[in-house]
């Protein structure tokens, strides 16, 4: 960066209220923190199988099932280790012999990866689009589970989640929801399986996996486990659910992850649930894609307006302004993490518009991109 480019100011009057709007780690309500110290030692600390962490574990399932408007037989299942981890949890607990796959981005791949090198399935099916689009599942005799993705991460597309038209009644839909469950709208019918983690729209810490399950979801696990499929501990999807009916993970969590994503899903539900939160996510991304769409420098990376991202957003700049020098200046006035996903190497910004996060902060954001960029032309 230049030393001219070092010297600029924005004023303060441009500035947002909050600065942060990485895609994951997420912005953290301060109120969700304040909440956390006050609660003393009544949590941190002490047992997680005892009751104010167990209550705390119900109140985390009952909230997202009434977020969700779970139909009945549905489950909230908790794990350690991150949506990375419920993929090898899936790959040897929900897929019987074959699935397919939609591929169009960094984390919609990794599943695939996944199911390719476990030895008990068979070769995946799988549909590839370019960057920036998102390609249609399909019926295919033979097919028992359907991998989507909500929202791609690393490009800021997003799909709607329907059950493949034609699809054996048998067949599962897995819907990996890391960065839109919360965020962006779903009907709990189209999936039987929708995981995600809790530091995106749950504006909390990392580290956790959560999965809503279908019945036929969680009769799948169990004929898994009846062919006497192994399976380490760790991934075992039975074990999980039933540790989840216990309201308790298998193994110890992180009790700071499991409070703040408690506080964040009360506030979203009592604030109007997920029709609140995705007209507050949409009218974030319309402060966004308008301006780049009225810019003279900066354009929405995904060109389709129905694949555009309500969470995650992409923008690309021209080649003579340098996206990287503008997200060091904003950095520079404490607006952090908008730098592009790393892999995807353009010279484009990625904005997080997650629940936490105020549309009028997003307004801010895009006149403060404007003044560095104007002062940069000087």
């Amino acid at each position: 960066m230049s030393l001219d480019a070092l010297k600029i100011q924005i004023p303060q009057d441009l500035l947002p209220v909050d600065g942060r709007f990485g895609c994951g780690p997420s912005k953290i309500r301060p109120d969700a923190l304040d909440a956390l110290h006050a609660s003393g030692s009544t949590v941190l600390g002490t047992s997680h199988r005892q009751k104010p962490v167990k209550q705390m574990v119900s109140f985390i399932r009952s909230g997202l099932a009434d977020l969700f408007s779970l139909p009945d037989g549905y489950e909230v299942v908790l794990g350690n280790g991150g949506t990375t981890i419920f993929w090898d949890v899936a790959t040897f607990g929900l897929i019987n012999e074959k699935s397919q796959h939609l591929n169009f981005g960094e984390f919609s791949s990794k599943f695939t990866a996944a199911v390719k090198a476990a030895p008990f399935l068979a070769e995946p099916m799988v549909i590839n689009s370019q960057v920036g689009t998102h390609p249609v599942a399909h019926a295919e005799v033979g097919i028992d589970a359907y991998a989507l993705t909500h929202n791609e991460t690393s490009t800021g597309v997003a799909m709607n989640i329907s059950r493949p038209m034609g699809a054996d009644a048998n067949s599962l839909v897995l819907v990996d929801a890391t960065s839109g469950a919360g965020g962006l709208a779903v009907d709990a019918k189209d999936f039987d399986a929708y995981y995600f983690a809790p530091q995106k729209s749950f504006a909390s810490d990392g580290g956790l996996w959560l999965a809503i399950l279908s019945p036929a979801a969680i009769e799948r696990v169990g004929k898994i486990q009846a062919s006497k499929r192994w399976i380490p501990t760790s991934m075992d999807l039975q074990i999980a659910i039933d540790n989840s009916r216990l309201d308790q993970t298998y193994n110890t969590p992180a009790l700071a992850t499991l409070f703040l994503l408690n506080n964040q899903i009360e506030w979203i539900n009592n604030n109007g649930g997920l029709s609140w939160a995705t007209s507050r996510t949409s009218e974030s991304a319309k402060n966004l894609y308008q301006w780049a769409e009225n810019s003279t420098f900066a354009s929405p990376f995904v060109a389709d307006p129905a694949m555009r991202s309500n969470v995650v957003g992409t923008i690309d700049f021209v080649d003579a302004v340098d996206a990287a020098i503008v997200a060091r200046v904003l950095r520079a006035h404490d607006i952090v993490d908008t730098e592009p996903y790393r892999k995807l190497g353009r010279n484009q910004l990625r904005i997080g518009m997650f629940p936490s996060i105020d549309p009028a902060d997003i307004e801010a954001l895009t006149a403060c991109i404007d003044h560095v960029v104007t002062e940069l032309a000087k």
